[in-house]
């Protein structure tokens, strides 16, 4: 749409969830890289409004703090897309984060590590770390939208939408969420325990409330 119809990004701000440690933004593997490659690369935001958590940074706590602080400078995050992990992840926080968390490093459990591993030659290449937003910054987002697509999110999937808020999958923790649109496919949707009181409560929605 931008280059098609001339949609400007000039006043758009972004803030990445999350980027591995160790990893600097040149390397193909890094979210800087790939957000770089596949999105800022054909729009018109300008350099200065995009903002990636710096996985060399020299004092990762610190950066944290300071990414942060630059979130409530720009005045919060309107619009949070997340995908939910298969684990009921949601940016890198794994089972057992604090639903209060904040940006901070965090340990990859080994299913992610085997989840990300085929992005990367060997598994003992796939980073042990990263900078993550925590679930208490991407609840203060004023809009949440999630993806799931595929088998391997069922149970993710259901456990985010019809389980107990739990840290066990901190995708749980968006129930709370006054604005969050989960968006599946049949596969990812395929344990929802609820989907046809879903599909008919969607059906007779007002057409001025439907997505």
């Amino acid at each position: 749409m931008h280059a098609r119809d001339g949609l400007d990004f000039s006043r758009v701000t972004t803030f990445n969830l999350d980027e591995y440690v160790g990893l600097a933004p040149g390397h193909p593997q890094s979210y800087a890289y790939y957000m770089r490659e596949h999105f800022f690369s054909r729009v018109n935001i300008p350099p200065v409004r995009i903002y990636i958590p710096d996985g060399m940074a020299p004092d990762i706590p610190a950066h944290c703090e300071a990414y942060e602080a630059a979130i409530r400078e720009a005045g919060g995050i309107d619009l949070q897309l997340l995908g939910v992990g298969s684990d009921g992840h949601i940016g890198f926080n794994e089972p057992s984060s604090s639903l209060g968390s904040r940006t901070r490093l965090k340990t990859l459990t080994e299913q992610t590590m085997r989840d990300n591993a085929r992005f990367f030659a060997s598994s003992a290449e796939v980073p042990r770390h990263v900078i993550t937003m925590g679930v208490g910054t991407i609840l203060d987002a004023r809009r949440c939208l999630v993806l799931a697509f595929g088998e391997g999110k069922a149970k993710a999937v259901a456990d985010m939408v019809e389980g107990p808020v739990t840290a066990e999958v901190p995708a749980s923790a968006l129930q709370f969420h006054a604005s969050c649109t989960l968006l599946v496919d049949e596969a990812a949707g395929a344990r929802l325990k609820r989907a046809e009181y879903y599909r008919w409560v969607y059906a007779n929605k007002p057409e001025w409330q439907r997505a």
